[in-house]
């Protein structure tokens, strides 16, 4: 099943920050679950991928320009096979 995940990172958390709080969020609520949840898990695979392959240096490069400007940047991630399908948006 497709996953998709929006992360948006800001002034004070870049997106490697975001990264990891949402993959340390998704793993808490795995770990503390009492039944299995596949979408969540499907979800910690997509950014654990994220986290082992993305360049963050580009893409802290690309958005702190936006977000320095005042803009809003959203990372949305998608599943696809072998590596993460990423883009960036600016609003």
């Amino acid at each position: 099943m497709p996953v998709e995940i929006v992360l948006e990172p800001d002034l004070d958390h870049c997106i490697e920050t975001v990264a990891k709080r949402k993959y340390e969020s998704v793993l808490r609520v795995l770990l503390e679950g009492k039944e299995e949840n596949l979408l969540l898990a499907d979800e910690l695979e997509l950014l654990r991928l994220f986290l082992e392959s993305a360049d963050f240096k580009t893409l802290r490069n690309r958005c702190d320009a936006p977000l320095i400007a005042g803009k809003r940047v959203k990372v949305r991630l998608r599943s696809a096979e072998g590596t993460p399908d990423w883009s960036i948006e600016i609003d």
